[in-house]
This record gives structure tokens, C-alpha cells and sequence, in this order.
């Protein structure tokens, strides 16, 4: 089948119909989320109940899931063989594959194993997402776009929990059933799309190099605190809510239906908001509120608010598009390819070792923890006053504008 031109980044009839850029990408994510949700619904209590882990045992699996994503630099080479959209399907097919396997070993080793083949799925995935969003997505709807693609994922969590809620709540089924349902689901919705939607041409053709720029520190600064931030709550207010009190998985995926439910109506208002505020003042707002968040998580001991700072935590998360969009203004078009793949890695480099050295902290003092994760996040608002009000590829940074003028 010959490529469409990506141009058509409206989607508009006359070119596309009904086959656009944009609806892809939604079809997407929402696979990904299907699979991924659902896991990260079940990985908790099927390590705490199955498997007996402890802090220390979970964070060695959240680190082993971290080290894709340290690698996704190499994402790169593998569009010397393939195609993004192409190697953004397969990473979704691995992905769906280690989801449905991870039932299948009930073991540590098992689940270390079964929790790397998904990662590597996952975080390919994310990079070729990301860099194809970047691409086809004009740049004066892309904030609002992303926003509405946000949307979409947020509904195929809303029913994977859903899913599992029910399950857990009227039936019997097993861990094993249920991840196999859900990475079976993924792998489907594959094929659909593959023989559904035309092969879009890249916009700009893509360097297949790793792309490392000078003028990028800013973004890379704050994707590295991003990353490390990640964890606190990705892994630990996750953990929490299982270890310290106590939640069923059918309960942890009534959280995750009730947080993305908000998440669902939020997201085209944030994507509206950082269009309205700007990506500086949208990072501002964004790291004090999890400076909050974070503080509180060191002392909370009532469940009920536990689920409120959770919500909220997701919440100040969904304004992460800003960073996305803040790149895309200072970014050269033919760079984004490799510069995603170096974001990503970098966004991983604390990433593969807190979540280990975190969960022998934990065994001793949750709150710290959690405080470690307000001091992060202090350090990107730092960070984030350095974003000009209206950068350009001129201007990525206050100090670049102060040396022009």
C-alpha cells in the first residue's frame, strides 16, 4: 500500500475521510491503555498476594521495567528497518504480549521476565507515539489535540477498570485469565488498525541519528526530573494504597476507574488550558501542585484522603503536555525522531535506579520517600522558570533570548 501523505494532519475528507493522522493516533493509545491499564490495575496485588513481595522485591520489578525505557535511545536505529507508524504497531503487539504471558509465571523470576517483554513494548511504543504526535500535529492545535487524544486513552482505561471491577466484584475469575483477556484485546485492535489505516508519510524526513542538541538542555533537564519524579507516584502512591491500606485489586481498579473518569473530563480542558496559559506557566502550576501532593502523601494515614492526593497527583500530571509542546516549539522538524528517543532515555536514567533504592527506603520510612519526591518536584519548578513565555527555536531558553537582545 503506498504511504498518504501526513500532511493531511486535519484529517480533512478530500485527502483521508474518516482514515486521518489524529484518529490513529487515538486508536492507539487507547490499545496501549487497554493492556497497560490493566496491568498496572493488577500488578500490585498479584505481586502482594501471589507472590508475597515486599517493598524491596517491587521496586527490583519496577526498576527491571524502567531499563526499556532507559534503552528507547535505541529506537531510533530500528527506522532504518521500519517505519514508525510500522515499528509503533509492533511495540503495541509486544506490549500485548507481555501483558497476556504475565499470568502465566506466577513466579518473581516469572514476572520480572513477563514485566520487561511489556516494557519494551510500552516504552517503544511511547517514543514512536510521541515522535509521530510531534510530526503530524499542527503546531497551533497540537496542545488541543493532544488533549482530545488524552480523552481518549483516559475511556479505554475507564473500561479496562471497569472490566476488572466487575470481574473481581460478581465473578471468579483468575489474575491469569484476566491479563491474558486484556493483552489479547490489545493485540486486536493491532490488527485492526493495521488493515484499517494507510501507511502516512513522515511530514519532514526523520534523522536516523541519536539527536543530542545543546540548546535542548532545558527540555532535557526537565524530562530528567520528570522522570525521576514519575516514580514517586507511579510506584509508591500505588503501592501505598495496597500495602499500607490494604486495597483488593477489584478496589484499586474502582481508584483507577474514578481517577481516569476525571482524567476523561479534564483532558480537553487542560489541553485548552496550556493553549490559553502558555507551556511555562502550565509547568509552574503543574510542580507546585505536586510539591503539595507529595508532602502530603508523608503523612496521610486516612484512606480517604490517600485517594484524594492520588486523584489530584493524576490530575497535576495530565499537565505534562506542556512539556511536549514547550519541545515542539524549540525543536528543529528533523529532529524530533531522534531527540524523542534521547528524551525518553534520559527520562529514564533515575528511573531505572529509584525505584529499587526507593523500595529499600520504604522498608525503613515511607515518608521519606514521598519527601524526597516534594523536593523533586521543587526542583523542577526551578527548572521551569527558565521556559520563556514564547519560545521558538531561537529562544528555547530565558538565558538564549537575554544573549540575543
Amino acid at each position: 500500500m503506498s504511504a498518504i501523505d501526513a500532511n493531511t494532519l486535519d484529517g480533512t475528507p478530500e485527502h483521508v475521510g474518516w482514515r486521518s493522522p489524529a484518529l490513529l493516533l487515538m486508536l492507539m493509545a487507547a490499545a496501549m491503555q487497554l493492556s497497560f491499564a490493566s496491568w498496572s490495575a493488577l500488578q500490585y496485588n498479584f505481586a502482594y498476594e501471589l507472590l508475597g513481595f515486599t517493598g524491596r522485591e517491587i521496586g527490583i520489578q519496577q526498576s527491571i521495567r524502567e531499563i526499556p525505557g532507559f534503552l528507547s535511545f535505541a529506537a531510533v536505529f530500528f527506522l532504518f528497518a521500519m517505519r514508525e507508524q510500522t515499528f509503533g504497531m509492533v511495540s503495541l503487539v509486544l506490549l500485548g504480549l507481555g501483558t497476556a504471558a504475565t499470568g502465566l509465571f506466577p513466579t518473581a523470576m516469572g514476572f520480572y521476565i513477563t514485566t520487561f517483554i511489556g516494557s519494551v513494548g510500552f516504552h517503544y511504543y511511547e517514543t514512536m507515539h510521541q515522535s509521530l504526535t510531534l510530526q503530524w500535529l499542527p503546531k497551533k492545535t497540537a496542545a488541543r489535540t493532544m488533549g482530545k487524544i488524552l480523552s481518549v486513552a483516559s475511556i479505554a482505561q475507564l473500561a479496562a477498570y471497569a472490566l476488572i471491577f466487575v470481574v473481581g466484584s460478581f465473578f471468579d475469575l483468575s489474575f491469569t485469565t484476566l491479563f491474558i483477556i486484556a493483552g489479547g484485546i490489545t493485540l486486536l485492535m493491532v490488527l485492526a488498525m493495521m488493515v484499517a489505516f494507510p501507511v502516512f508519510k513522515e511530514t519532514t524526513p526523520q534523522l536516523k541519528t541519536l539527536v543530542i542538541r545543546k540548546r535542548y538542555w532545558l527540555y532535557y533537564a526537565i524530562t530528567f526530573m520528570a522522570g525521576a519524579r514519575r516514580q514517586i507516584f507511579l510506584v509508591f502512591a500505588s503501592w501505598m494504597m495496597v500495602a499500607r491500606f490494604g486495597y483488593s485489586f477489584h478496589d484499586v481498579a474502582a481508584l483507577f476507574f474514578v481517577n481516569s473518569a476525571i482524567m476523561m473530563a479534564l483532558a480537553p480542558f487542560v489541553g485548552r488550558l496550556i493553549q490559553h496559559v502558555g507551556d511555562r506557566n502550565s509547568l509552574l502550576i503543574q510542580y507546585v501542585g505536586l510539591a503539595f501532593v507529595f508532602t502530603a502523601y508523608a503523612f496521610v494515614t486516612s484512606p480517604t484522603i490517600a485517594i484524594a492526593l492520588y486523584i489530584l497527583d493524576h490530575a497535576f500530571f495530565s499537565l505534562e503536555i506542556a512539556k511536549k509542546t514547550y519541545f515542539q516549539k524549540i525543536a528543529d522538524p528533523q529532529d524530533i525522531a531522534g531527540s524523542t528517543g534521547v528524551a525518553f532515555t534520559i527520562n529514564h536514567i533515575a528511573a531505572v535506579f529509584i525505584p529499587v533504592s526507593f523500595g529499600l527506603l520504604w522498608l525503613y520510612s515511607p515518608a521519606a520517600v514521598f519527601l524526597s519526591g516534594t523536593a523533586m518536584a521543587l526542583i523542577s519548578l526551578v527548572l521551569a522558570l527558565f521556559v520563556p513565555t514564547n519560545p521558538t527555536r531561537e529562544y528555547p531558553d530565558i538565558f538564549s533570548a537575554r544573549s540575543t537582545n
